[in-house]
């Protein structure tokens, strides 16, 4: 009796896939759940598993035909047949049998993922059908387009079947996988397939993704000289080509004998937008669109302020136990000045204007994965410690991807501090449905007119962009110079001045 493999669900709105790659060819052994072929969509790549094991069959669709959802994909047969590797054949009902005997299922689901959120992309698994696992140890990694979330195993167990594998989009009340509770099960047969399936990864604690071990193979790549940067060192498709790309950077480059087509894609690399950066995308251009967002300027005198912070920095440091930046004199003064100037910490909700009388600070923080803002709540509350400490906590959990998407919610007003990076002057762009958002950006000496004498002063510009819609010209400049009087002046900012 033969198995139809079968193209599964490939996500709302997708019809249709290309087939990328076939990790298996007619005659080969397979196990259940071991990977037969890699499909491409428009939005993710769907690797394809075995649904049992056995002997691989026909393959109807090649590599490189588009095929729809269910369409046939390849057929299994049973038994051993030309299997090539009688020991990974036998290992297949093994892995099985024992099953039966772990004790009860238990279904692994896709936790919560945040208000607004229906669903998310399967990045990476960390286990594969075989492994023993302890409760509450990490599954696999779930990217949504605000955060990444990492899903605990609700039992201790076996890893008896994956249903999602990584690319897949799930909703948010998906089954991703099956755990066999208890432990019974010995994991080590049902992993036998796969190492043998992946000589290439031995040695290594993580499975390298099926497309990079494919690019690895036919560049003649060892996997010990690519460099991953997938979750735990995991090597991806990407990290091949930047391998690849590396000693042709570093050698010099030779004439070449004659001019290469505009579209050789040695010289280019195509990579999909994770969900993160698209969310990113849209919401900017959405804020463009819909807000009246115009852009007005100041400098400020940084000498007291720094003056300030170099006194007291090593007794704050000391006594606090967190450094003393400059982001919790900006975040004290933009409270101070909103205070003021309410209207630019307000929001329109339809045909009325919302005033906050808190000021829930987002600090826009730049990740390796792309732009996220943590909020800290009612700020205009916090003391400058109080401040200091939840920007490094919520630096670091952003750094880290542990964000929840609680702490990306209910922002009021923003500080973006591009001065980290260099930038001398810019035009931050509104977080919506915030009208307001403050620029700052980088310290420099420069020559000043003070009293009549020209005097060297570390200046930084300011930029404030704000919802022209319901927060006119006076109330914005009237906020700059707010900030701009707090900062050149410290002491205001304890007299409530």
């Amino acid at each position: 009796m033969s198995i139809e493999v079968r193209v599964p669900t490939l996500g709302e709105s997708v019809t249709e896939a290309t087939v990328a790659t076939w990790f298996k060819k007619p005659g080969d052994a397979v196990a259940v759940d071991e990977m037969l072929c890699e499909l491409e969509t428009d939005k993710v790549t769907v690797e394809v598993p075995s649904p049992a094991a056995g002997v691989m069959g026909e393959i109807v669709a090649a590599e490189g035909e588009t095929v729809g959802v269910d369409a046939l994909l390849a057929m299994i047969g049973e038994g051993e047949g030309a299997a090539p590797a009688p020991a990974a054949a036998e290992a297949a009902p093994a892995a099985a049998d024992p099953a039966g005997d772990a004790g009860q299922a238990v279904d692994v689901m896709v936790p919560s993922l945040g208000e607004s959120v229906s669903e998310a992309t399967v990045s990476s698994w960390f286990k594969q059908v075989g492994d023993t696992v302890a409760q509450d140890e990490m599954l696999c990694e779930l990217e949504t387009d605000k955060v990444s979330v990492e899903v605990p195993a609700p039992a201790a167990g076996v890893l008896a079947e994956i249903l999602a594998p990584e690319g897949t989009t799930v909703d948010a009340t998906a089954k991703l996988a099956v755990l066999s509770a208890g432990g019974a099960v010995v994991a080590a047969p049902a992993a036998a397939p796969a190492a043998a399936a992946a000589p290439a990864a031995a040695g290594k604690d993580v499975e390298d993704a099926p497309s990079a071990k494919k690019a690895m193979a036919e560049a003649g790549l060892n996997p010990a000289d690519v460099q991953g940067t997938g979750r735990d060192g995991r090597v991806m498709k990407h990290d091949v080509a930047a391998a690849l790309a590396a000693p042709k950077a570093a050698a010099p480059a030779p004439a070449p004998a004659a001019p290469r087509a505009a579209g050789d894609a040695s010289r280019e690399e195509r990579v999909k937008m994770t969900r993160l950066r698209q969310t990113i995308a849209r919401r900017l251009k959405d804020s463009q669109n819909t807000a009246a967002m115009l852009t007005t300027y100041n400098e400020v005198d940084m000498t007291e302020t720094m003056a300030l912070r170099k006194e007291y920095k090593d007794l704050f440091e000391k006594k606090h136990g967190v450094r003393l930046g400059f982001m919790s004199f900006f975040t004290k003064a933009c409270c101070h000045a909103l205070k003021e100037v309410p209207e630019v910490n307000a929001e329109i909700d339809g045909t009325d204007i919302v005033y906050k009388n808190y000021v829930n600070m987002g600090i826009a923080a730049g990740t390796p994965t792309g732009l996220v803002v943590p909020v800290i709540n009612d700020a205009d509350s916090m003391s400058f410690a109080q401040i200091e400490k939840a920007i490094a906590e919520k630096g670091r959990r952003a750094r880290d991807g542990k964000l929840s998407m609680e702490e990306m919610q209910g922002g009021t007003f923003t500080i973006s501090n591009g001065g980290v990076y260099g930038s001398l002057m810019s035009s931050p762009i509104l977080n919506p449905p915030q009208s307001g958002i403050l620029g700052m950006h980088k310290i420099q000496d420069r020559p000043m007119a003070i009293n009549g004498q020209v005097v060297i002063r570390p200046m930084m510009y300011l930029a404030l962009s704000y919802d022209h819609r319901i927060v006119d010209g006076k109330g914005a400049v009237t906020f700059l110079v707010r900030v701009k009087e707090a900062l050149e002046d410290p002491r205001r900012l304890l007299m409530d001045l």
